[in-house]
């Protein structure tokens, strides 16, 4: 990557992440005279710079899943402990165990295969793999930010017979996507771990309704993080709402979806079961297949 890019890049993630604080901290609750939510921010970016300068240093990938994972579940301890009341409880109880899931299945990956691909090139180049680690900061952020503006803000403290009923569709909507999330990764790990799949692709179970159910699962249960948040919020807190919309954004047009596809019409694209699965299956949401 162009080294104006890489360090444009980590400008842009910086001021989007300072402008979105600035808009969603005007109900936020102080911490030692600084809004509870702008120290969130500063946390999630401090601790991934910290963390990139073992990864450069060492030239390695492997902390860098588990390094998110550990910010989200970091955050929600600290905010547990630091606000304490039921919105604190639920949304950061639901994070934080969503974030052990992931990270854990993340890393293992990781330490099996021995490598992550995406950063073979990448971690030689000190800009490119900097941007990296600004992202996935970001990406903490912004993921968590509209359960962090519910949690942080003054008006939390107090819950009306709306706001709980809120809170349980909203909590109905999170374990179905997380349960989607898990039984996917799960069917998926099992699929690979059988010799007689090597160099095939998976489309049975929850693969058979989507191409990528997993990805589904995930945007469902910030939705649901988003739905218990709403009621909280007032004014600019409603810019919160770029969390589910930045997940989706990120999954189905940057990181997640786009990448995946590319790799597998590079292996299976001559392939005619291949092609026909693709055909009849939607690539997110989850379709009965015929």
């Amino acid at each position: 990557m162009p080294l104006r890019t890489s360090i444009s890049g980590t400008i842009i993630s910086i001021i989007i992440g300072i402008l979105i604080t600035l808009g969603v901290s005007q109900n936020s609750i102080d911490f030692y005279g600084v809004p509870l939510i702008a120290v969130c921010f500063l946390y999630s970016y401090i601790i991934h710079w910290i963390f990139f300068i073992h990864g450069y240093l060492f030239q390695t990938e492997h902390y860098f899943d588990a390094i998110g994972s550990f910010t989200f579940v970091s955050l929600s301890f600290f905010l547990i402990f630091t606000v304490q009341d039921f919105y604190a409880f639920l949304i950061c109880s639901l994070v934080a165990i969503w974030s052990l899931r992931l990270g854990s299945f993340l890393f293992n990956r990781v330490k099996k295969t021995g490598r992550d691909t995406r950063f073979t090139e990448m971690k030689k180049n000190f800009f490119w793999f900097f941007l990296t680690w600004n992202l996935s900061a970001l990406w903490v952020y912004l993921s968590y930010v509209a359960g962090m503006v519910a949690v942080t803000s003054k008006h939390s403290s107090e819950l009306t017979i709306t706001e709980y009923i809120f809170c349980f569709f909203g909590f109905l909507v999170w374990l179905a996507g997380f349960i989607i999330e898990v039984a996917a990764d799960h069917q998926k790990k099992k699929f690979k771990e059988d010799l007689n799949n090597k160099d095939k692709f998976i489309s049975h179970g929850l693969w058979a309704w989507s191409r990528h159910p997993n990805y589904f699962g995930e945007i469902l249960l910030w939705i649901g993080i988003t739905i218990i948040a709403i009621p909280i919020f007032k004014n600019w807190d409603y810019l919160a709402l770029i969390s589910p919309i930045f997940i989706y954004y990120l999954l189905v047009n940057v990181s997640g979806i786009p990448m995946l596809e590319k790799a597998a019409d590079q292996k299976w694209g001559n392939n005619e079961d291949y092609i026909s699965y693709k055909d009849r299956t939607n690539i997110l949401f989850l379709k009965k297949p015929d």
